[in-house]
């Protein structure tokens, strides 16, 4: 038994004690951990995300194991049956008994690796209908066989030295280029129906045809539809750029700065939320109480969609947005557009920040022969909101700002 090796295909997820995650006790002398097998459920090798469906798991074998690892039980349990309503099921009630199911939610996802030992997968978010686990191990762990439990030492460390960011409540645990936008964009020409534009995009994420990539976990798709008054800010130097306020749902304005002197791929952001100011007071506010330079342009009316998209390798999350701009005053006037642009990280193992641009360029190649096939767009463009506007008010020097 100690000279056998793991297979490349062996992977678990493994159960225990919800306090094993949120720390709330210490490991218990007797208490269970269930190894439930499962296919590799990795998109790609290596991984930094995985997503378990318990649904699509099928009939899996359980055992649980008590320290050192003593066979307490064993059954097979259906994955659908495991978690009805986020707790254990009667196959798993069963197996560690009724004092301990309540509390039993899933730790981590373990694969073993090809040269020995196990990559473990901790659990960020956990749900009656799947699961979602981050990587936590640099190295294999615990080699030998997975019953024996050698792994869960270092697994159990591993988590408890990043259990602020695997514990907190939006489970992101880096920005890579704070304060800075990093963005593609595609000018859409014919301009398609960016809902069903958008609807066709997603499902061809879900459907892998993004090599690495899914839809980001429980966030794939959000809807915009705000009004924006945008400012072009001509100075002072180095203050060039563009002031924009959006209102919000509930009250005041959201103001979003970004400076650059030409359109650009990457530009300076920064938003200000909470802004209790009318539009009468936009102008003044920007140049009495900041001391800009401004121009008012005419406001515009933005529908986005937004498809979040998240790398599987290296757990950086971009958004591929449809975006359609049309004047308040001329309806006609309407710039549609695709967007590419870097969000965040969900990783807590060091990236290179240099490989953001590198997986941004492969994701805007395929990007941009999926818009050519369609007929929407053959090249990227840099083209910004106030290149739009300013364009506009040349060809149509009736447009006023109001």
């Amino acid at each position: 038994m100690h000279g056998e090796q793991p297979s490349n295909r062996e992977a678990w997820v493994v159960l225990g004690g919800v306090h094993l995650l949120n720390r709330t006790a210490p490991r218990r002398p007797g208490e269970a951990i269930v190894l439930i097998g499962v296919p590799r459920q990795e998109v790609c090798q290596p991984a930094t995300t995985v997503i378990v469906r318990w649904s699509a798991l099928g009939p899996c074998p359980a055992e649980a194991l008590l320290p050192g690892g003593t066979r307490l039980g064993a059954a097979r349990i259906d994955g659908g049956k495991l978690f009805p309503d986020g707790i254990a099921g009667p196959g798993l009630r069963d197996l560690v008994g009724a004092e301990a199911a309540p509390g039993l939610v899933p730790l981590c996802y373990l694969a073993a690796d090809p040269g020995g030992g196990y990559h473990a997968y901790a659990q960020i978010r956990f749900h009656p209908e799947d699961a979602c686990f981050v990587r936590t191990t640099r190295e294999p762990v615990g080699h030998g066989p997975v019953r024996e439990l050698r792994w869960l030492g270092p697994v159990l460390t591993a988590h408890a030295e990043s259990s602020t960011a695997l514990n907190n409540h939006l489970r992101y645990f880096r920005k890579h280029f704070s304060g800075t936008e990093l963005e593609y964009k595609y000018t859409l020409d014919p301009a398609p129906d960016i809902w069903a534009a958008s609807m066709e995009l997603l499902k061809a994420l879900r459907d892998g045809k993004l090599d690495g990539c899914r839809p980001e976990y429980r966030d794939e798709f959000q809807i915009h539809h705000t009004e924006n008054h945008l400012f072009d800010v001509t100075g002072p130097e180095p203050e060039i750029g563009y002031a924009s306020f959006i209102p919000t749902v509930t009250a005041g304005h959201v103001l979003k700065r970004k400076w650059f002197t030409e359109d650009v791929f990457a530009r300076r952001e920064e938003l200000t939320p909470g802004l209790d100011i009318t539009p009468d007071r936009f102008e003044t506010f920007l140049r009495e109480d900041l001391g800009l330079q401004v121009r008012a342009m005419p406001p515009f009316q933005r529908v986005r969609y937004d498809i979040q998209c998240e790398s599987m390798r290296t757990g950086h999350v971009y958004g591929i947005f449809l975006d359609r701009c049309s004047l308040r005053a001329a309806p006609d006037v309407v710039l549609s557009q695709c967007e590419l642009e870097y969000l965040r990280s969900r990783s807590i193992l060091d990236h290179d920040r240099d490989e953001v641009l590198i997986e941004m360029e492969r994701i805007d190649l395929w990007l941009c022969e999926y818009l050519a096939r369609h007929g929407w767009a053959t090249e990227h463009t840099f083209y910004s909101k106030r290149s739009f506007l300013r364009d506009a008010i040349a060809l149509h020097p009736d447009l006023t700002a109001s």
